[in-house]
């Protein structure tokens, strides 16, 4: 059976590919996007990140 780890993570607009990109490179797949509401920063999105967690 396939453990997972998790993690939320803030997604800038003005560098939504990038960031993602990195994460990726890193193992990291994309579950959901979400808009940082309410919070200070409404120019950013959440995104919820998983990955097989090993060990």
């Amino acid at each position: 059976m396939t453990k997972w780890e998790y993690a939320t993570i803030p997604l800038p607009l003005n560098a939504t590919k990038q960031t993602l990109d990195t994460w990726g490179d890193d193992g990291w797949d994309l579950v959901q996007v979400v808009p940082n509401h309410p919070g200070p920063n409404d120019d950013q999105l959440v995104a919820y990140m998983k990955r097989p967690k090993f060990g």
